[in-house]
């Protein structure tokens, strides 16, 4: 015998269920500026075109947090203002996030690029955690976070296939101390790096948040770069894009 309603009656609806939504991943992305000329240039790189989230796009260096950004020994602070900033609107507070987000910058950097942010006048860690933070130890850098300036924060939208709450960071270009040859290439996260000045960076294919960063940057950079500046926050709320100031 067949199962179901016997007097024509269509069978209940079975609910649909609801999907879950994307876990959004703390991230960290570092602006490397060169204000050695008349015009302040930028470091991008192009991602990889074979990439899901932002394939073949100029972007600036950067990605998630990984556990070893937690235990990798720091020369120097970020300032009060910008730990500040960075703690604002965090619920539950993170223990340290400051420190681990510019930690997750520079790490990244270093594999996305080959350069190390940070200082041989310390000597080497004592310390590394394995992987990346390693050739830290064997170039002599430690990273110093009191080289890098909070300038933005920007969580993805709902639509896209990934989201992140990303803090943006700044670094002069002296910050570099080292670099390992070869990170970039055809085959790599990044396919290519480019120096360019904020005329030239907005011709790239940027990503949306990144073409509104560069906008802040300039802004900061004609105000003086202070670190003591508000920090400009973007997310959507109820389907509006937002800037708010930290």
């Amino acid at each position: 015998m067949a199962a179901g309603p016997t007097d024509g009656s269509a069978a209940p609806a079975v609910p649909e269920r609801k999907k879950r939504p994307l876990r959004i991943r703390n991230a960290a992305t570092l602006i490397i500026l060169d204000r050695s000329g008349d015009a302040p240039k930028v470091l991008m790189g192009r991602r990889h075109a074979g990439h899901k989230f932002m394939p073949g796009l100029f972007v600036f260096p950067g990605g998630r947090i990984e556990l070893g950004d937690r235990s990798m020994p720091v020369a120097g602070t970020l300032n009060d203002r910008a730990e500040a900033a960075l703690a604002a609107g965090v619920h539950p507070p993170l223990f340290h996030l400051g420190r681990v987000l510019a930690l997750a910058a520079i790490r990244e950097t270093y594999e996305e690029t080959g350069l190390m942010i940070g200082s041989r006048d310390y000597g080497p860690p004592e310390t590394a955690p394995a992987g990346p933070w390693s050739a830290f130890r064997e170039a002599g850098v430690m990273p110093d976070l009191e080289l890098l300036q909070f300038v933005a924060r920007a969580i993805t939208p709902p639509s896209r296939p990934k989201r992140f709450d990303t803090r943006f960071f700044a670094v002069d270009r002296e910050a570099v101390v080292a670099e390992t040859p070869g990170i970039v290439g055809p085959d790599s996260e990044l396919t290519e790096l480019a120096w360019v000045n904020l005329a030239e960076a907005r011709k790239l294919e940027l990503p949306r948040i990144t073409a509104i960063v560069l906008d802040e940057l300039e802004a900061r950079l004609a105000a003086g770069f202070s670190p003591m500046l508000p920090v400009p926050f973007f997310r959507d709320v109820d389907g509006e894009h937002t800037r708010e100031e930290l």
